[in-house]
């Protein structure tokens, strides 16, 4: 078999002609191709593969397989691994690409903020998140095919039109069986308005435990879902340009379920004008001793991922890293179709190893990190949406006159706007039209 000799270090050092490379963050692997012996007689390395798993999916699946690079999701292993996917999705097999960033750690730089985003970062509340998180979590399990979902469902909607959303619910099939999505829409007011969309999954699953085992998905992805909840709920706070659509999704750890069917009945005319999908799927464990988030995209979503990348700079104290293979969540069918998705997951999952049991528990999400990310979140929808700019002031008196009619109006202190008319019988009393707006300048 084709042999491979490799080198993993922290630079690029080791690169030389001949030599194939990939960087994972500040580690790289290089290797040279051929059936090159190593060591003495005929000795051969096994092939190199890269591993994209959910958690700990694969590693705990293949203990016996030889790790040489664990980076977040991503791993490198030497062994005669077929490229492949597992059956119930959680892992990935492929050949190691040669000469390529695998996941990059780019050193965004802060942009100058405004008001309005400012303003709105700072309506977050890690209280009202946290309540929402704890309530879905202390359901017995939130799976797919359960009565509990339909409670998640019933109670989000709530939450959902109590922000001013206009809610549906479409019917999703998993399997034999049926779940469902709830969606919810906020419109713009853009004369030719686009199209933002926030989404998680609703589900939760315990894999060795079944459809009726314990399953309160605290991480995955009550930490998403309630993301969705409270962006919805401090976005609703303001006027945008264009839609803003909140989605939480159904069957998704089942197999992408929900967001595979929503994205086949997305008529064209609205796959046209999506601007952003942001998904949040786990973001509430931190892994690293350095508060670190992975924004997975694709070649079609790099503007989106740079736009999220410089809100982290701008907000957060976050290592931000990035990557363009898609994997194991709704942003995917979205990528599938052309259309910009971005998945922002905390960073260094390959530590939580509670995901898919009943031990993902409250006990282990840090909802101060979660805030983090939603403060990025936050200020890059804010670029996506548009705010509505406020109407301009005047800077002294402004008069307009019609036919038997003078208007006078002033800013007076405060930012009171003061208007005095004339209608033809005589001044009518300055009290008669007050407006605050807001302190002056």
């Amino acid at each position: 078999m084709t042999g491979v000799r490799y080198l993993v270090g922290t630079s690029d050092r080791h690169r030389s002609a001949g030599r194939n490379w990939a960087r994972f963050g500040d580690t790289e692997i290089v290797w040279t191709d051929g059936a090159q012996a190593l060591g003495r007689g005929s000795r051969r390395a096994p092939a190199l593969r890269l591993v994209t798993q959910v958690g700990r999916s694969f590693t705990d699946e293949h203990p016996e397989v030889t790790v040489l690079v664990e980076h977040g999701r991503h791993l490198v292993v030497a062994g005669d691994l077929s490229p492949g996917e597992a059956a119930d999705g959680c892992w990935r097999v492929t050949p190691l690409p040669a000469d390529t960033v695998v996941v990059d750690r780019p050193e965004p730089a802060a942009a100058r903020t405004d008001p309005a985003t400012d303003g709105l970062v700072a309506q977050l509340s890690e209280p009202s998140y946290a309540a929402d998180l704890t309530w879905l979590a202390s359901l017995p399990t939130r799976h797919s095919l359960s009565n509990q979902f339909g409670t998640a469902v019933t109670w989000a909607d709530a939450r959902m039109s109590a922000s001013g959303y206009a809610t549906t619910r479409r019917p999703v099939t998993v399997g034999s069986g049926h779940s469902e999505n709830l969606v919810g829409d906020l419109a713009g007011t853009g004369a030719n308005r686009g199209l933002v969309i926030v989404t998680a999954h609703l589900d939760s699953i315990n894999l060795a435990g079944g459809p009726s085992g314990p399953a309160p998905g605290a991480d995955d992805n009550a930490s998403g879902s309630a993301g969705v909840l409270e962006l919805g709920r401090v976005l609703a706070s303001r006027q945008w340009q264009h839609d803003l659509r909140l989605i939480l999704f159904g069957g998704e750890e089942e197999g992408l379920h929900g967001s595979k069917q929503y994205v086949g009945a997305l008529p064209s005319a609205d796959r046209a004008r999506v601007r952003a999908v942001l998904n949040m799927d786990m973001i509430g464990t931190r892994n690293t001793a350095t508060p670190t988030v992975l924004l997975e995209g694709a070649p079609v979503s790099t503007g989106q991922i740079a736009v999220l990348a410089t809100a982290a700079a701008s907000y957060t104290g976050l290592v931000v890293e990035t990557s363009l293979s898609p994997f194991a969540s709704d942003h995917v069918p979205f990528i599938d179709a052309g259309i910009p998705a971005v998945l922002t997951i905390e960073g260094g999952d390959q530590a939580n190893g509670h995901i898919h049991s009943a031990a993902d528990v409250l006990a282990h999400v840090d909802t101060g990190y979660a805030m983090q990310i939603l403060r990025m979140n936050t200020a890059a929808l804010s670029n996506w949406l548009g705010p509505v700019p406020d109407p301009p002031r005047p800077a002294g008196p402004v008069v307009a006159w019609g036919t038997d009619r003078l208007d006078v109006f002033v800013t007076g202190y405060g930012g009171v706007l003061l208007h005095k008319s004339w209608d033809g019988n005589g001044w009518q009393p300055a009290t008669a039209g007050y407006e605050s707006l807001g302190s002056p300048g």
